[in-house]
Formats: C-alpha cells, sequence, structure tokens
C-alpha cells in the first residue's frame, strides 16, 4: 500500500483541550480532589463511550449533551453535583484560559517529516466556524494544502460526502490516502466508504476501543511516518513472495 496523502483530524488528533486542568480547578472549588491522572483515564473513557453508544451527539448544541456528558464522567469519578451549576463554572474558568486547545508533542515534528517525504497533508474535520482560527493559532494551517471542515461544505463524517468532498478537492487517489483520527466511528468507518485506509490514535492503548479489531490503532502521532512505511514495504515483500 503506497500512502501519498494523509488526511488528519483536528480534536484530539493534532489537538487536545485544556479540559483536565481546568476541569480539576472546578472540582477543587467543589471540594474535590483529583489527579490529573486520573481525569485524563476518566474523561477518555467517557469520550469513547459517547463515539460509540451515542454517535453524533458531539455534532448537537453544547447543552444537549455536555450535562449528560458531566453526569457520566463524575458518576465514573465517584462524585454527585450539579451538573449545569459545575458546567456554567467551568465555561468561565475556560474563557479565561489562554490557547485552549494545544497540539500534542511531536505534532510539528512529525508533519514535517511527513513533509520531507513529500507526503501531502490535509483536514478533515467535524468543526463550527472556529476550525481555521484554532489551526492558525497553533501554527499548524501551513502544512496543510487542504482543509474540508464540515460547518463550512454541509456535511459531516462519517457520511462518504465528506471524504469525497476531500479527495475531489485535493484530486488524489483515495487508495493512496491514509486518515488518521481518533473516532474509530466516524474517522475509519466514514473513510472506508471511499476507499480510503485508516489509522486510529488511541493514547491509552486499547483502554476504550476494546471492541475495535479490524483497524490500526497507534499510542500517538509520532508513529504516523512509521507506520506509512511499514505498510509500503509489506506491499514489496508480498510482491515479491509473489514474483
Amino acid at each position: 500500500m503506497k500512502i501519498s496523502y494523509i488526511w488528519f483530524d483536528i480534536g484530539y488528533t493534532l489537538l487536545y483541550m485544556q479540559r483536565e486542568i481546568t476541569y480539576q480547578q472546578v472540582l477543587k472549588e467543589y471540594g474535590a480532589e483529583v489527579s490529573l491522572e486520573k481525569l485524563e483515564k476518566y474523561f477518555h473513557l467517557t469520550d469513547k463511550l459517547f463515539m460509540r453508544e451515542y454517535q453524533g451527539v458531539f455534532l448537537k448544541e453544547r447543552g444537549a449533551y455536555m450535562p449528560w456528558f458531566l453526569g457520566v464522567l463524575n458518576h465514573r469519578l465517584g462524585l454527585s453535583l450539579n451538573v449545569c451549576e459545575v458546567d456554567e463554572r467551568w465555561e468561565k474558568i475556560k474563557e479565561k484560559t489562554l490557547n485552549y486547545w494545544l497540539p500534542y508533542d511531536g505534532v510539528y515534528q512529525t508533519l514535517e517529516e511527513l513533509k520531507k517525504h513529500s507526503i501531502g497533508m490535509g483536514i478533515i474535520s467535524n468543526w463550527d466556524d472556529s476550525a481555521q482560527a484554532i489551526l492558525k493559532n497553533a501554527k499548524l494551517h501551513k502544512y496543510f494544502e487542504h482543509q474540508v471542515i464540515s460547518s463550512e461544505i454541509g456535511c459531516t463524517k462519517p457520511s462518504a460526502e465528506i471524504f469525497k468532498a476531500a479527495i475531489d478537492k485535493a484530486g488524489v487517489n483515495a487508495r493512496e490516502c491514509l486518515y488518521v483520527g481518533d473516532n474509530y466511528y466516524d474517522d475509519a468507518i466514514g473513510c472506508r466508504k471511499v476507499g480510503m485506509n485508516a489509522l486510529i490514535i488511541n493514547r491509552f492503548g486499547s483502554l476504550g476501543i476494546e471492541e475495535i479489531k479490524d483497524c490500526p490503532v497507534i499510542l500517538h502521532i509520532g508513529e504516523v511516518l512509521g507506520y506509512c512505511k511499514k505498510t509500503k514495504k509489506r506491499k514489496i515483500v508480498r510482491g515479491r513472495k509473489n514474483s
């Protein structure tokens, strides 16, 4: 399999929210001391539950899912709090947080390496009209030749339409594309509808995605180039055996 073009998701693929540290501040105000490590684990598990069981809910208005999400999260943390009150306070803290979305360690280095290997790069993401500003603020926009954002084109993952729009815009062969994301149900299932290859990032190994058996999983973005090299090498080896 030759990979000549890589498409990336944005949230929890390239960038992450400072949600654990800000939510920790809120919990302290309510007398609850929870470590960042525990918050990271249970935010992750709650994310994966919603991705698996309530697909598409994160595309709705915040008020339609966040109290629900925080209720599940707090239950897992052993906390009983007024989630609407907590969420209101959390929002105020987030508004005062500079650069709420930050790039993961290794993102810039990985994108530079892919660029050196002449691999094209683009964005396909379910996001509102803040996507471009967030990418620019993180100094990531310059790496991507094409940015296909759901709010700008009127369709969302996992529909085939958004992926088809991306490959048509870039003029690339879907079979030579790799889509890298964190949500199997939006990202892998969606991109495969047009013939793209999928790669899922899950920073906790198999935790939270134990049901996924048909898609390669990596721990961090720094493994993307190595994955591309391995898949190319495997194809060459198979060709020699068949010759």
